[in-house]
């Protein structure tokens, strides 16, 4: 389903940067999601969201991660279970996305998109079925999973209180922490008590 995935991602990158194929308006009204968005009734921006990238960096940087990430959860937890848990997370860092702009930062008409929410949550998931496993952070520095993904935590919750002062960069962290709670939430109330089976090689 990986391939998928990342399949569907780079067709609505298409559509975005191809206006021939799909007019800017259509594009901007269904494939942002927002706290304004969600409350005119356009519900499923809060998934379309999630496959919608406009920027070839944006779009690389996360399809490298859910390829790197998600190949490996995909056979572990098989693609049903897989599929299930990576929509869900999507939709969640949506939800929290649309939730902090118009309460916290006190901006509802915030548009975000990407599949960075979705993807934190397998980050996630990873770090907790795997605390051990050395992952590279910016490809560069080695360091136990579990520790690299607390580091992202962090730095998205450092990133959302600046946003809400005024500053900080034009980046979901909100989305990014609603995935990664999404995660954290899987992990605790259903992998948990399966992860011997996990650890050992077998699928769920």
């Amino acid at each position: 389903m990986v391939p998928l995935i990342i399949l569907l991602n780079v067709g609505v990158f298409l559509l975005w940067n191809y206006p021939g194929w799909a007019q800017p308006g259509f594009m901007r009204a269904n494939f942002l999601v927002s706290w304004t968005a969600v409350s005119e009734g356009r519900y499923w921006t809060l998934l379309t969201a999630v496959f919608s990238h406009k920027l070839l960096l944006h779009l690389l940087v996360n399809m490298f991660v859910l390829h790197s990430f998600g190949t490996l959860l995909e056979g572990v937890l098989g693609s049903r279970l897989f599929v299930i848990f990576y929509l869900g997370a999507g939709i969640i860092s949506s939800a929290m996305h649309c939730i902090v702009s118009a309460f916290y930062i006190g901006e509802p008409s915030i548009a975000a998109l990407g599949a960075s929410g979705a993807v934190a949550g397998l980050v996630l998931v990873f770090s907790l079925i795997f605390p051990k496993e050395r992952i590279l952070i910016f490809g560069l520095i080695p360091v136990p999973a579990i520790f690299g993904a607390l580091a992202f935590v962090a730095l998205d919750l450092w990133g959302l209180v600046a946003q809400s002062r005024g500053g900080g960069l034009p980046i979901g962290h909100g989305a990014h922490l609603g995935g990664a709670f999404a995660g954290v939430l899987f992990y605790f109330f259903y992998l948990r008590g399966r992860v011997r089976s996990v650890r050992g090689g077998g699928s769920i």
